[in-house]
């Protein structure tokens, strides 16, 4: 026969369990997110919202990396191999055409980065002025579109220059008077690296002539994970704008906690950087990583025209805002 004694110890025994149990910390959810190249001010925000254990609050564990080849996001993303990615707006609407079911949840630029660079000394400052010249680009189909686009623009044609395919080497190109000009060059980080070699640019924002205003970089996950995973998506966007407004009001930690994670970053071309940077975060909107539908149809109308969608989109299929927090 069990004592009255046993029975108390046996129930205080089990009453610890279930109390122990209940503060057990529940695991941590992986999830990942592909960067679209090394890490550089425009990824502050995602660091910083690791650092500060934003995700970490949200039960999320966030691997942040850079895959093997920055152009497949896209397809890892749409493939569920990862979760989220960064992304171009572009490169967006090109891969929902080919039917991969990838789709913006937030904005991270407001407006484009590309541009025409020219030395300062060249005097060059409108595309009108490139008739006759040497243009140098990435063999990227899109730069080769926004040029014609500027051209028009400024009265003139595409035909009356001589587009070079040198690669990345953009600003090597231009320092090295190989060409009279590039575009594809981003006028926050090559614009930097030229004037720290002595050699000042003139710059053409490209939506200032004749392109319409794009998100440059866009945070994108699937149809699938958006599908059965809102919750999932929905903390990992709070912690994540948590981190980019982080990031807008103290630059300097945010390019300590960058480089913290990432060592070899260039510091001095970062600090310039995030100082042209972060005003397009967050410029003429309600909160950090707003889209409109007008934007979204008017830049795939653009790029119809071009050619570099061959059907109708529904560009209401390409973006959601409802992972955005209002606040």
């Amino acid at each position: 026969m069990v004592s009255r004694k046993a029975l108390w110890l046996l129930a205080a025994l089990v009453l610890m369990l279930v109390l122990l149990s209940g503060c057990r910390p529940k695991p941590l959810t992986k999830v990942s997110v592909a960067l679209d190249w090394y890490p550089w001010s425009n990824h502050t925000g995602l660091f910083l919202a690791q650092e500060n254990g934003y995700y970490k609050d949200e039960g999320l564990d966030v691997n942040i990396y850079v895959p093997a080849n920055p152009e497949d996001v896209l397809k890892l993303v749409g493939a569920g191999k990862d979760n989220f990615g960064i992304s171009y707006h572009t490169d967006v609407l090109q891969a929902r055409s080919e039917g991969l079911p990838v789709k913006s949840i937030a904005a991270l630029v407001q407006h484009p980065l590309n541009s025409v660079m020219t030395l300062k000394e060249s005097n060059i400052v409108r595309p009108k002025q490139l008739e006759g010249k040497k243009v140098g680009y990435p063999g990227i189909p899109s730069n080769e579109a926004y040029l014609t686009s500027m051209m028009q623009a400024d009265g003139s044609s595409i035909n009356k220059i001589e587009l070079v395919n040198v690669g990345f080497n953009l600003v090597e190109a231009l320092i090295g008077k190989k060409v009279d000009a590039i575009i594809g060059a981003y006028w926050v980080h090559e614009s930097i690296l030229a004037e720290q070699q002595g050699y000042p640019v003139n710059i053409m924002k490209v939506e200032e002539w004749g392109v319409p205003d794009f998100y440059e970089l866009l945070l994108v996950s699937s149809d699938d994970m958006i599908k059965k995973n809102p919750d999932i998506v929905k903390r990992f966007m709070r912690a994540t704008v948590k981190g980019y407004k982080d990031a807008m009001s103290d630059h300097k930690k945010a390019l300590d906690v960058l480089i913290k994670a990432n060592p070899e970053t260039d510091r001095k071309l970062e600090e310039k950087g995030i100082e042209l940077l972060s005003p397009l975060w967050s410029d003429n909107i309600p909160t950090f990583g707003w889209q409109t539908a007008e934007r979204w149809r008017s830049y795939a109308e653009w790029m119809k025209q071009n050619g570099f969608v061959k059907k109708d989109l529904n560009t209401d299929d390409a973006f959601t805002s409802e992972f955005v927090p209002s606040q």
